[in-house]
């Protein structure tokens, strides 16, 4: 049995789990998410917990979906009651960043901005605009309740223009760290 599956996602106050056939709908003051929880996996919604059963735990691919369901239902209530929040860092000299008209537009060392769509649940925040050198980033923060829709729209993000190993300039999250290498050695002498 998946020890993740075992435990009951716990309901916080001001959040609500509701369940139709294999509809799954939580709401809560961030907002409202809802799902199709998979065919295999029996949801139960007991009191102020939610219960997550296998009915075959001993079938190697129920225990995956058991424990996967069971993360992404926890996921679903810590989004509408919490949120989620992650802080992205843009690295180099000229290099910036603004929200225009529902787009994210960068301006990244292309001879063109790059635009990218903002999710409706997606909320950006731009601390900083732009660079300072190479040493004081952009910093924009993005928040959201659905924390698949958040991560994705920022791989797509970074993906713009991921961070180089040499000078480390681009785009990574704020916790991210940069493996550098080492540039050419001139050799001396001759």
């Amino acid at each position: 049995m998946s020890r993740i599956g075992k435990k009951p996602v716990a309901i916080p106050s001001g959040v609500k789990v509701e369940k139709s056939g294999r509809k799954v709908k939580v709401t809560g003051p961030k907002g409202t998410l809802e799902m199709q929880h998979h065919p295999w996996i029996e949801v139960k919604v007991e009191g102020d917990a939610v219960q997550i059963i296998n009915p075959k735990p001993d079938m190697r691919t129920y225990k995956a979906m058991h424990g996967t369901m069971r993360s992404l239902i926890h996921n679903m209530v810590l989004g509408v009651s919490k949120g989620y929040e992650r802080t992205m860092q843009i690295f180099g000299t000229g290099y910036n960043v603004k929200e225009q008209s529902g787009k994210l537009v960068l301006n990244v060392g292309y001879c063109h901005p790059v635009e990218v769509p903002i999710p409706k649940s997606v909320k950006v925040e731009i601390k900083t605009p732009a660079t300072r050198g190479n040493d004081v980033p952009a910093v924009f923060i993005c928040s959201g309740p659905n924390k698949q829709e958040l991560g994705q729209f920022l791989a797509v993000v970074r993906k713009v223009r991921p961070p180089e190993p040499y000078k480390g300039k681009g785009i990574r999250y704020a916790d991210e760290v940069v493996r550098r290498k080492v540039g050419k050695a001139f050799a001396s002498g001759g």
